[in-house]
């Protein structure tokens, strides 16, 4: 019997940006911003030409999630892939998913595809933004200046919150 080694590396992505200096928040980012405040980061971005409003960005996730009715109200439900998957929350309320959705996400001019899993009910959200996203766009978010900010061949880019 012959027996043959494979060996598999995965290729590394990774951006090299020429920067000024580091990622970082200064008085100027705080300006406009009523303090003291406890507020989360949310923010809106463009998929398919129309804004959507309220996407939490939760570092403490580990899903990208977005509710059945946005979906439906962009006239995309044809391409959700059925899968089903039950998600647990922070609480352990489980919610089983109705399958899952590859979208543009254009965020300040940079459009990563960015999966989705599509839930049905309520939530305070019409998606949910999570760690590895926030990795994938080499994001730093801060709630206190309620802005994201992230690399691109242009420069820092800053997204502020709603």
């Amino acid at each position: 019997m012959k027996r043959t080694k494979v060996s598999i590396t995965r290729e590394k992505r990774i951006r090299s940006y020429d920067l000024d200096g580091p990622i970082s928040f200064n008085d100027e980012d705080i300006e406009d911003i009523v303090q003291p405040h406890n507020a989360a980061l949310v923010i809106s971005v463009l998929v398919n030409k129309v804004r959507i409003k309220l996407l939490l960005i939760d570092p403490g996730s580990s899903a990208n999630i977005i509710r059945w009715r946005v979906i439906e109200q962009l006239g995309l439900l044809d391409q959700i892939v059925l899968a089903v998957q039950v998600l647990n929350g922070f609480n352990m309320a489980c919610k089983t998913m109705k399958g899952e959705i590859t979208l543009p996400i254009n965020t300040a001019g940079t459009t990563p595809q960015t999966k989705f899993y599509v839930i049905e009910g309520d939530m305070g959200y019409n998606a949910l933004f999570e760690r590895p996203w926030i990795h994938n766009m080499r994001a730093v978010p801060s709630t206190l200046y309620q802005a994201l900010k992230f690399l691109t061949p242009e420069g820092i880019k800053t997204v502020h919150g709603e």
